[in-house]
């Protein structure tokens, strides 16, 4: 047996208790961790609050998170990595445990932190996934909203890297922060347009939003098509013929190992705001929907 949080309905964050669960068993090609750091994803907030129910309905008891890094302690028949291995990946039955399962292991590079590792995964997945799915090239001009955010900061990052101009909108205090990493940085609220379409003389070619702050309208009048924008965070996105990206079977973009690389590299990384031991996971949920945080917060079994 080991110890886990979990839910057994939906509900406030309080739902979330430490919990005696049995250890989970690899089958073939999974590999079990002692996980070191789980990342918390604001999906992680829908799910135990019950928004997303109809697209991803819950068993209880639940043990949540998707994000793990951690050392492996048992592999099964033809795993990628062996015991005693320090790697990272997606969790197969959720990550705020003191043991995970993953499916795909990758290779934690020795000069990232475990809350770094843990924290990389969704964010930096989905932040690829969504520029390959806008099909913004280089020498093109992306607008990402939210671009202080844990996606918003990746998808800047390889943005830039491809060789695209990129404007973030962001607040007061990330501005000076979103500019280093290459971006023009405009502050969010009552006059962002106004303000974007000073920063971008050439106009805007693609919008992606990660922030749910009510700007797809804009957005699309900004790009003159609503293809041209799309959203990880605003519900309303049908009603403004745009599309939102939940992952699933679409998975274009870089894969997980060549992101780590580029993390190991020092080209691509994702702001740590505060760590939790796994006990005060309730906190950390508590923290993230009242938006304390500046950066992802990430539990430590």
């Amino acid at each position: 047996m080991s110890t886990a949080i979990t839910f057994s309905e939906y509900g406030a964050p309080e739902v979330l208790r430490l919990t005696e669960v049995t250890t989970p068993e690899p089958g073939p090609g999974q590999v079990r961790i002692r996980v070191r750091a789980a990342s918390v994803n604001p999906i992680d907030l829908k799910i135990r609050s019950g928004l997303m129910a109809g697209t991803f309905p819950a068993h209880f008891p639940v043990i949540p998170g998707l994000d793990a890094a951690g050392v492996v302690d048992a592999a099964g028949e033809g795993a990628d990595a062996a015991v005693g291995d320090e790697v990272l990946g997606t969790a197969v039955g959720g990550s705020y445990s003191e043991y995970a399962l993953l499916d795909r292991p990758v290779a934690k590079p020795e000069n990232l932190s475990w809350e770094a590792a843990a924290s990389l995964v969704t964010v930096a997945l989905t932040a690829s996934r969504v520029l390959a799915q806008l099909g913004v090239e280089e020498g093109q001009t992306l607008l990402i909203h939210g671009a202080g955010g844990s996606v918003g900061t990746a998808a800047v990052q390889l943005a830039v890297a491809d060789g695209i101009t990129v404007i973030g909108t962001a607040g007061e205090h990330d501005i000076e922060r979103v500019t280093g990493l290459g971006a023009t940085a405009v502050r969010y609220g009552d006059g962002w347009v106004e303000r974007v379409k000073d920063a971008a003389r050439r106009g805007v070619d693609f919008v992606l939003d990660a922030s749910g702050a009510g700007v797809l309208a804009d957005s699309v009048a900004l790009t003159g098509d609503s293809a041209r924008v799309i959203t990880i965070a605003d519900m309303s996105a049908a009603q403004h013929g745009v599309r939102f990206s939940a992952g699933g079977a679409d998975q274009a973009g870089y894969s997980l190992p060549e992101l780590v690389r580029s993390a190991a590299a020092g080209k691509l990384s994702v702001p740590v705001w505060r760590t939790y031991p796994l006990a005060e996971a309730a906190q950390a949920h508590t923290d993230l929907e009242a938006r304390r945080n500046r950066g992802k917060a990430v539990l430590l079994p």
